[in-house]
């Protein structure tokens, strides 16, 4: 029970816990010693349905699940969705047997699934942006170019407008043109702290000169199997958002953290089996939040709150991680807004061992 990744409780006919796994004891976060002298509803909130889930197995005598149940209390900090698995103890009448999983860890895979598809939309946008866009900009611009030649002071505002709209819109063609490149990217060992050091060099001396940085880093990490310029580009711009959402705050604060979080595994692409992603990078700013409404639709393309913002940035960084076989993902509150990474670990071959 203790290997599993899932809490898992038994619970006595009074609804008493008498048994929990270290999954259950971190999710309720009470010991089992603590958890074994009290009864189930001081675990969970009141009139939860968990509580007639337990009343209809003993009275069936077959499992039962339920979907999306709203396990959080004060207790163990806010909403809490899950998965619930109640089955019969058949050794013991009346005992019964709740396995709990975390609709986060799922959800996080549909998310991937859907930013995963977004980007080869905007793959498909770019390279025909590229082609049928860029030509008739080119020639648009010539021909304002010659127009100013010969035109009078008034016209020649006009011609200079054309030209500067028509290079904006190469400017936007050609941040596109980054998600067609399907080429392999090279991996290697990276350690993620020089990158984040390097990006926090960077914003410290640029556009983040007066926001506070707090950085919470586990030196036990091991190095993530990544492209070193890909992951800076990455940090960069949560930073560079962080900062802009923080704007001329006297108490900005961007806090960079790094974590081993054991327990998710996705399929990353050319991978034959499935790959685990223990490695957590967070971005998180005091700043004002995300907008609830923009929370679904975040790391799609041209999805922003900044009023000359394309769109492109956080759709760009989802398509790097999600090309790595990595996650990412927003919470947001006010003052507190966490982009979180979930990154694969680099595990030396064979070769590299014996050398």
């Amino acid at each position: 029970m203790n290997a599993l990744p899932h809490p898992v409780i038994t619970v006595a006919e009074d609804n008493r816990l008498i048994d929990a796994n270290v999954a259950a004891e971190a999710f309720f976060e009470a010991s089992l010693a603590v958890l074994v002298r009290h009864r189930l509803q001081e675990f969970v909130p009141f009139g939860s349905p968990i509580l007639s889930l337990v009343e209809q197995v003993r009275s069936r005598g077959a499992a039962v699940n339920e979907y999306r149940v709203d396990l959080g209390t004060p207790r163990n900090g806010g909403e809490r969705i899950v998965d619930i698995h109640v089955a019969p103890l058949s050794e013991v009448a009346g005992h019964v047997v709740i396995m709990l999983q975390e609709r986060t860890i799922a959800d996080k895979m549909d998310r991937q699934l859907t930013h995963r598809g977004a980007a080869r939309s905007v793959t498909a946008l770019a390279s025909m942006l590229a082609h049928e866009i860029k030509n008739p900009l080119s020639g648009i611009r010539g021909a304002a170019q010659l127009l100013e030649l010969s035109a009078s002071d008034d016209d020649r505002s006009l011609t200079r407008l054309i030209t500067d709209e028509a290079d904006r819109i190469v400017k936007l063609v050609d941040r596109m043109e980054v998600f067609s490149d399907e080429r392999p990217i090279e991996r290697e060992p990276v350690n993620i702290h020089a990158v984040l050091e390097h990006v926090r060099t960077l914003a410290s001396t640029g556009f983040a000169r007066t926001i506070r940085f707090v950085e919470e880093y586990d030196p036990s990490l091991p190095p993530v199997l990544a492209n070193r310029d890909q992951l800076v580009q990455v940090f960069l711009n949560l930073v560079k958002n962080a900062a802009e959402a923080i704007g001329d705050s006297p108490d900005g604060e961007i806090q960079l953290t790094t974590a081993f979080r054991p327990g998710v595994r996705l399929m990353m692409p050319g991978a034959p089996a499935r790959v685990s992603l223990p490695l957590e990078f967070c971005v998180r700013d005091n700043g004002p939040g995300v907008p609830e409404d923009l929370m679904p639709h975040l790391f799609d393309p041209f999805v922003t709150t900044k009023p000359t913002g394309t769109g492109l940035g956080l759709a760009l960084v989802a398509k790097i991680v999600g090309d790595h076989g990595g996650i990412i993902e927003c919470d947001s509150q006010p003052r507190r807004t966490t982009f979180r990474v979930l990154m694969p670990m680099y595990r030396a071959s064979r070769g590299d061992e014996k050398s």
